[in-house]
């Protein structure tokens, strides 16, 4: 079996055709989203409608959760930048795009051959949780004790894996939003990143996908979308 997992595609459609692209070439069975697809780019509506179109379970991101409900309280700032951008948002979908989020689980489960994966987007008790490689301790308590064998998890725009307790973790990294979190300031790249998941003999590998696609495809989609601070937003890619 042949999974794809994709995540945060955050509304850039130019890098989610981008994977989709790669993950057609290679032919994949499934596909998982794990959360946060259309709260940030300039095109939410065509990237949910790319999402449905493809049939797939997705989980529910904190980015989301944003869409349907401000939160009282938020480990990510609330600010009103962000606030403009989520009513651009909104303006932009109609009904059935937020039936379409609210539809999201907050937890994904499957199985294949004896081998259990477990879905998520910060963690399995919350899309707001944080885990980064070097994290260890109380950190990781949210990820223990699951009884899966793959643990799939997005949010943090970063592509790794390691073990944790009996389970293998991977975060596929971000579609829409790649960065180098050791720069500074941030600069986003335009490479759609996507992980390949093979089940194969109840052995699990992985391999990470980045996926080139045209900055200026982006700078197009923003500059024609009305999104507020679309300038601003598209510079930011090298």
């Amino acid at each position: 079996m042949r999974l794809a997992l994709l995540s945060d595609q955050h509304g850039n459609d130019v890098a989610f055709r981008a994977a989709l692209e790669d993950d057609e070439r290679l032919g994949t069975e499934d596909i998982v989203c794990l959360g946060d697809a259309a709260q940030g780019g300039p095109e939410p509506a065509q990237t949910l409608d790319r999402l449905r179109a493809l049939g797939c379970e997705t989980v529910l991101g904190n980015a989301d959760a944003l869409l349907l409900e401000v939160p009282r309280a938020s480990p990510e700032p609330i600010t009103e930048q962000l606030l403009e951008v989520r009513e651009w948002t909104l303006s932009q979908l109609d009904h059935s795009h937020l039936e379409q989020i609210g539809s999201f689980g907050a937890v994904v489960r499957r199985e294949f051959e004896g081998v259990s994966l477990l879905f998520f987007h910060g963690s399995p008790r919350s899309y707001d949780d944080v885990l980064l490689p070097e994290l260890g301790g109380e950190r990781l308590e949210p990820f223990l004790g699951h009884d899966a064998a793959l643990l799939a998890g997005g949010h943090t725009h970063l592509q790794w894996t390691r073990r944790l307790a009996d389970a293998l973790y991977v975060n596929p990294g971000s579609v829409g939003i790649s960065y180098d979190r050791h720069t500074d300031p941030v600069v986003l790249r335009p490479l759609a990143e996507w992980a390949l998941v093979t089940v194969a003999d109840g052995t699990i590998a992985v391999e990470f996908r980045q996926v080139p696609y045209s900055r200026d495809d982006v700078v197009a989609a923003a500059a024609r979308s009305g999104r507020p601070y679309a300038d601003e937003w598209a510079a930011q890619w090298t």
